[in-house]
């Protein structure tokens, strides 16, 4: 059922209507944002940090979206119950 979730399209833009806005949300701490920033940064930059991990740049950032988004809204459902998606 993962699978299935993780290949979804509307998951997908889900993830990407919500992730703009957890970003600037005040209620998250700048921690918190910054545990899904600097590693797509980093990855993008220090791609040969792991030479061995066959994913591109764009499926590592895609999956610490969706792990940040997930994680954001369990953490914090307040953002979650003020949306409407």
């Amino acid at each position: 059922m993962k699978w299935r979730r993780l290949l979804s399209f509307k998951r997908w833009t889900q993830v990407f209507k919500r992730l703009p806005r957890l970003l600037r949300a005040p209620q998250i701490p700048l921690g918190e944002k910054l545990l899904f920033i600097i590693p797509a940064l980093l990855y993008w930059v220090l791609p040969d940090v792991m030479p061995f991990m066959p994913i591109d740049d764009i499926g590592v950032t895609l999956l610490l979206m969706n792990w940040f988004v997930s994680r954001a809204e369990r953490k914090y459902p307040v953002l979650t119950a003020g949306a409407s998606s």
